[in-house]
């Protein structure tokens, strides 16, 4: 089927996470491509949780999977799970059992262990040809083994991939492959497969990992008369390093990023570039732009880097197109210890959160920034020695004249604070007026500029801290 054919049919295409772990970056990526193929085409987007692995599967991680989804903004239009379709897996694996293209295979582990084995020692191409394959195993009542799709490929499977062209597989290298364990346990390749027919999925964008899955699903799709989807195999994601990506390269949970403070729409941004590019190499979208611009036909074959530092300037870059407002409450939410001092004066919190608008790269940050603003500060007297060689009256005397400035102005913001204080700090030397200054106001050795910090606390706090830091050196 052509892509011109494919478009006359409703576009469907799915999310199929097994819930054997939390929802990472790689599958978030997935997911997204899926659902903007799907609404670019006013189609449907369906997510499917693979959880017949009943011993591995477990509803914490589902949750996971529809929490990271949800806060993505990557909304399903149907959802569905595996383990509640038991009843059409049977009904498939009997129809290919009647008609003698499924067959039970009672080989132990260690005999197929041993084949395979023997196979890589001759330089042979793994796969098991059953002698069982004309139904001499018995039936399935005996409880054993497994069952098999009696494959009697000559040449070639092959499909068009819309990403990657043409793709072949020698069918006979795959041997008499396996679809279930029972008639109620199908395995992934078989479950898929129906799946993926009874939900009119038109379209099958994952990862690169499941092409080796594609010719044994075609097989089975052939067997039961199915049509073919259109597939598209995604490149995989990569560490800085070009190996595969590490926790310590950034391969955390999406809940993870969400928690430390990344914006969903920065998230969203950075994994629509993983693997996929315009041809004037933006770099920033909005999901509008995203919806006009996203096609398959340029997405990448090679593997797609991770890039924690282009993460974080995306996300600096979202955090400041934020309306105050918006900033000011979901910098609210990484507060900590603050929430109650914030509630008591927002006016105080908007200035802050204007202040950590520029500073800031994850909305976790603030909690040190909100510390100098809600906590006195305790810090060792050193800190306020601009350098090693400075004598300590000669910082208690710049301190006591910043004191006395501080005391008498009047009208109290951040220009009126620079006005007065520059030409002293300018005659008796920058760094020996405004750092001790900066530290007594902050008491860390990285803190925003001591006006801006002094606005904010109000005449009464700064003064008081800085007559703390005289009283540090006397």
């Amino acid at each position: 089927m052509s892509e011109a054919q494919a478009q006359k049919k409703e576009i469907r295409t799915r999310f199929a996470p097994s819930p054997t772990g939390p929802l990472h970056v790689g599958g978030a990526r997935s997911a997204l491509f899926n659902f903007v193929y799907s609404k670019q085409h006013k189609g449907k987007f369906i997510l499917r949780i693979e959880d017949t692995d009943l011993e591995r599967s477990d509803p914490v991680f589902e949750k996971d999977i529809k929490d990271g989804l949800s806060w993505l903004g990557i909304n399903w239009d149907e959802f569905y799970r595996q383990s509640e379709r038991l009843d059409a897996y049977e009904k498939y694996l009997k129809t290919l059992l009647e008609r003698g293209l499924i067959f039970w295979c009672s080989h132990s582990e260690a005999e197929l262990a041993a084949e395979k084995q023997n196979q890589i020692l001759n330089r042979e191409s793994p796969r098991h040809v059953c002698p069982h394959r004309d139904g001499s195993a018995g039936s399935l009542e005996n409880g054993e083994g497994i069952l098999r799709f009696k494959n009697d490929a000559e040449g070639d499977v092959f499909f068009e991939d819309l990403i990657r062209g043409r793709i072949a597989f020698d069918g006979r290298i795959l041997g008499d492959f396996s679809v279930a364990k029972s008639l109620r346990t199908p395995l992934y390749n078989f479950a898929v497969v129906i799946d993926d027919r009874e939900m009119a999925i038109s379209h099958v964008i994952r990862g690169e990992d499941h092409i080796s899955n594609t010719p044994k699903q075609i097989l089975l799709q052939e067997a039961l008369g199915f049509e073919r989807p259109q597939y598209a195999h995604l490149p995989l994601i990569l560490g800085s390093d070009r190996s595969k990506l590490s926790k310590r390269q950034g391969a955390f949970s999406v809940l993870e990023y969400q928690k430390l403070g990344y914006l969903s729409e920065a998230m969203i941004n950075f994994m629509i570039l993983l693997g996929w590019h315009t041809a004037e190499e933006k770099e920033i979208f909005t999901t509008t732009e995203i919806l006009e611009e996203f096609s398959l036909d340029r997405v990448q074959k090679g593997g797609a880097v991770f890039d924690t530092d282009k993460l974080g300037w995306l996300n600096r870059e979202y955090i400041k197109k934020l309306k105050d407002d918006d900033l000011a409450q979901k910098l609210e939410n990484f507060a900590g210890d603050f929430a109650e001092k914030i509630k008591a004066d927002s006016k105080k919190w908007l200035k802050i959160s204007a202040l950590a608008r520029e500073r800031i790269t994850t909305l976790n940050e603030i909690g040190e920034l909100a510390e100098i603003f809600y906590k006195e500060p305790y810090y060792p007297k050193e800190l306020l020695f601009w350098k090693e060689n400075t004598a300590s009256e000669n910082i208690v005397r710049h301190l006591k004249h910043t004191g006395e400035f501080l005391s008498n102005i009047e009208k109290w913001t951040k220009n009126d604070l620079e006005y007065k204080l520059m030409p002293y700090a300018d005659e008796s030397g920058r760094g020996e007026v405004l750092w001790p200054l900066r530290v007594a106001l902050s008491g860390k050795r990285f803190s925003p500029g001591p006006f801006e910090m002094a606005e904010i606390l109000g005449k009464e706090e700064s003064f008081k801290r800085v007559t703390k830091a005289v009283k540090m050196l006397e």
